[in-house]
């Protein structure tokens, strides 16, 4: 374990305090709840109405679509590709909106425990 590991795990940190009551940091947990907490939401509601199509709209879901392919199976596939176009969105997200600002805060706390600790020294 790493001393800065240790250290947050057995107190507080006064940067990461003062850092945790910027805008900058507002603004970053309001960026990704914005996009997690609907797409969490989303995603859910899409794969609880396969689930309920599947309980009890089993005559819609065994409708054949070409040969042995029923609208079940298109939409199993389709949750395997939802997840993973939602992941890919994500990354788009991340990179464009919370990396940069993730990146700033890093640097100002990088700088402010490295001041910190070496005023301890």
């Amino acid at each position: 374990m790493t001393h800065q590991t240790h250290r947050h795990a057995t107190s507080h940190d006064p940067v990461y305090d003062r850092l945790a009551a910027e805008p900058d940091f507002k603004e970053l947990r309001s960026r990704y709840r914005g996009f997690v907490f609907p797409a969490t939401v989303a995603f859910l509601s899409w794969y609880l109405l396969y689930v309920v199509m599947s309980c009890w709209a089993t005559g819609f879901m065994n409708t054949k679509i070409v040969g042995n392919i029923n609208v079940a199976l298109v939409f199993g596939l389709l949750q395997f590709a939802t997840t993973f176009l939602l992941a890919w969105i994500y990354s788009r997200f991340s990179t464009a909106r919370l990396d940069p600002l993730a990146r700033s805060l890093n640097a100002e706390y990088e700088a402010a425990f490295a001041d910190e600790d070496g005023r301890r020294h």
